[in-house]
């Protein structure tokens, strides 16, 4: 199998995803699958009829409990560490839409701790890690998120309601079993050995709340499906249903690396860089053409190793037709790398700028959002 390493603290080599359906032991999301959630839906997602959502775990158990009426809940989150970046959008803009398709309450989890037990950054401290946790949400609730059917809550500020159930789910997990899954050694700090433990809890939390079994889907990217394969065996221990997962592949890095390093400023765009630092990035940016225009009308290029046509793949071309005449555009020679980078950082500002006035409107009214014990 292809070299390359995917785990939630590491991602190293060329991802193949195929090899990672094989080695993770997911199902891919297939053409069957798709049409059954556009049939429920009323609609399909361009990230699912892409397949940047690309593989899944029992969805299609989730779909016939939703249509015998068991609703399904939505729960995924965000381990803050610095300024949420365009790659972080990518399972909160999926969970948005399933809220709205399918009236789902979600259950958004932004543990305050993980980044400063995880990393080795002094600087990185505990109140910090807070204070990011905050704005993410603020980010996370500017998407669009129904107040009325959205909780967002904190490691640090839930931990009554979290800490009693993630003792029951530790119970069942040996220094063995997270030591093979996640690399952990004799060095890693038991913080980071437990976090698993708490991270599996809003998958059956409604459970707790309701009484009763409630299935939940869980988008997430893929690096991530390690705390859950863990947490679905423990969960059956524990009398709660599996949560159903669908997988998402990395927003490649501006620099062509296949995952946006949110670490490496140069390589990612955040949320709060300015209108001319988006130019800049972009117009950096590595692109599929050739080394000259002449050639590029000539030879044309390749839109599949090109950053700029997957920004428009992953986030911002959502009609099929537009991506294609993109993508055919960049092949062919006909568009040329100027105004293909000009007409990206247009499009990617003028949604920041939209989305930081939702933002600071919405400053004032994050506690509707948020719950605590």
């Amino acid at each position: 199998m292809p070299d390359f390493s995917v785990t939630p603290y590491d991602v190293e080599g060329q991802i193949d995803y195929d090899a990672i359906v094989q080695r993770f032991g997911i199902k891919p999301l297939d053409d069957e699958l798709e049409q059954r959630i556009k049939k429920i839906a009323g609609e399909s997602h361009f990230m699912i009829r892409r397949r940047i959502y690309f593989a899944q775990r029992d969805m299609n158990w989730l779909l016939d409990q939703y249509e015998k009426g068991n609703k399904f809940y939505l729960y995924t989150g965000i381990a803050p560490s610095g300024r949420m970046t365009m790659a972080h959008l990518i399972p909160f803009l999926l969970t948005k839409w399933l809220q709205d398709k399918f009236d789902a309450e979600v259950y958004i989890y932004i543990p305050d701790e993980e980044k400063f037990l995880a990393k080795r950054d002094p600087t990185l401290t505990l109140d910090k890690v807070h204070s990011l946790a905050y704005e993410d949400a603020l980010d996370i609730v500017s998407l669009g998120y129904n107040p009325k059917k959205t909780k967002i809550f904190l490691s640090t500020e839930y931990a009554k309601t979290l800490y009693k159930q993630a003792v029951r789910v530790a119970k069942h997990i040996t220094f063995s079993m997270v030591k093979d899954a996640f690399g952990f050694t004799n060095e890693t700090n038991v913080g980071t050995l437990f976090y698993t433990s708490l991270q599996s809890v809003p998958a059956f939390l409604r459970s707790v709340e309701e009484n009763k079994n409630v299935p939940c889907l869980i988008p997430l990217g893929v690096d991530q499906d390690v705390h859950f394969r863990i947490a679905r065996d423990v969960m059956v221990k524990l009398g709660y249903y599996k949560p159903s997962i669908i997988h998402a592949k990395f927003l490649p890095g501006l620099d062509g690396r296949p995952k946006m390093s949110s670490s490496d400023p140069n390589n990612t765009i955040y949320l709060n860089d300015s209108p001319e630092i988006v130019k800049n990035k972009i117009n950096k940016a590595i692109t599929g053409q050739q080394s000259t225009a002449e050639l590029q009308k000539k030879l044309g290029g390749n839109p599949d190793r090109c950053a700029v046509c997957q920004y428009y793949r992953y986030i911002f071309e959502p009609d099929d037709e537009k991506l294609a005449k993109i993508f055919e555009g960049e092949r062919k020679g006909t568009l040329l790398a100027g105004e293909h980078k000009r007409d990206l950082a247009e499009r990617i500002n003028a949604f920041l700028k939209e989305h930081n006035k939702r933002k600071e409107e919405l400053r004032q009214h994050l506690d509707d959002f948020m719950v605590r014990d």
